[in-house]
């Protein structure tokens, strides 16, 4: 949604890159964790809509305090198509994952967004070379590998909403950029309002509802993923979009499931298993050989 930002050179900017590398990393990192405690008590589209909505709301009027445009008509229209990949899918199939699947396998098949960009790039006409393609191909080992440790087995649609989550995301970045989209903040502000706002009538189609009152840990875990995960978070990711590279911004994706899987194991009480090991090492392997194809 930020990609195209021109990037500058990280000189004079070393300290705010760290900064802003480490924010991603872990925040994003942590995401899945607090999004399994979030669904103790709330249902999986409310906390996607609760965080996005509050998160694009107060980067959209810090936008217009900035002086930035209003979007136009075709902006927000763009916009709603953003939201839907990938807010609704993206991260609204994840929290449906996580509640069959432990946070730390729903991480790793996340991090397979790079692999599934790669499918779409194709099938749209862009050149792919062949270690991206063998990448696609190592990855899908990875995610079969993943299956032997049976978490994936006993829970089906579990497992395939938190594989099509990247597929959205993947989809999202391809569509956007032929799209007409706002500059700046705002560029980021009005996908998050429009996917708060697909989310919540998603819930209310789907009848979600709270089953009794939250916990204390729930309501943190929800104020942690809105202030933390998407405005901390976003505005980091843009920051590095700025002023460094695009392929060490986008490197955060090798970094996110290993924090996943430390906080799942060590907070969470989830079990990470040999298998597991070996297929999420295929993976993160599979997404550095196409990250370095493409770049």
């Amino acid at each position: 949604m930020t990609a195209e930002v021109r990037p500058a050179p990280a000189e004079g900017h070393s300290g705010g890159v760290l900064f802003a590398y480490a924010a991603v990393s872990l925040v994003w990192g942590s995401t899945y964790l607090g999004i399994r405690v979030a669904l103790e008590s709330f249902p999986p589209f409310f906390i996607g809509a609760l965080r996005f909505f509050v998160a694009g709301a107060v980067l959209f009027v810090f936008a217009r305090v900035r002086g930035e445009r209003a979007p136009t008509g075709r902006e927000w229209g763009a916009a709603v198509l953003a939201g839907m990949l990938f807010f609704v899918v993206g991260n609204g199939f994840v929290n449906l994952s996580e509640q069959s699947v432990s946070s730390s396998l729903v991480s790793v098949l996340v991090a397979t967004m790079p692999l599934w960009a790669t499918v779409f790039a194709r099938l749209l006409g862009e050149p792919v070379g062949r270690a991206e393609l063998a990448g696609v191909v190592l990855g899908l080992a990875g995610v079969a590998v993943l299956n032997f440790g049976g978490e994936l087995r006993a829970s089906p649609t579990g497992a395939a909403l938190a594989l099509l989550a990247p597929m959205g995301w993947a989809l999202g970045s391809m569509v956007t950029r032929r799209l007409p989209a706002p500059p700046g903040i705002m560029r980021t502000a009005v996908p998050m309002l429009t996917g708060g706002g697909l989310m919540w009538l998603v819930g209310l189609a789907a009848h979600e509802r709270l089953s009794g009152t939250p916990t204390a840990r729930s309501i943190v875990a929800v104020a942690y993923l809105c202030l933390f995960g998407s405005i901390l978070g976003f505005s980091a990711f843009s920051y590095l979009l700025k002023h460094t590279r695009p392929a060490l911004a986008m490197s955060y994706a090798y970094v996110n499931p290993v924090i996943a899987v430390l906080l799942g194991v060590t907070f969470g009480g989830e079990r990470f298993g040999g298998a597991s090991l070996l297929g999420t090492s295929i993976v993160l392997v599979a997404v550095v050989v196409v990250a370095r194809a493409r770049s």
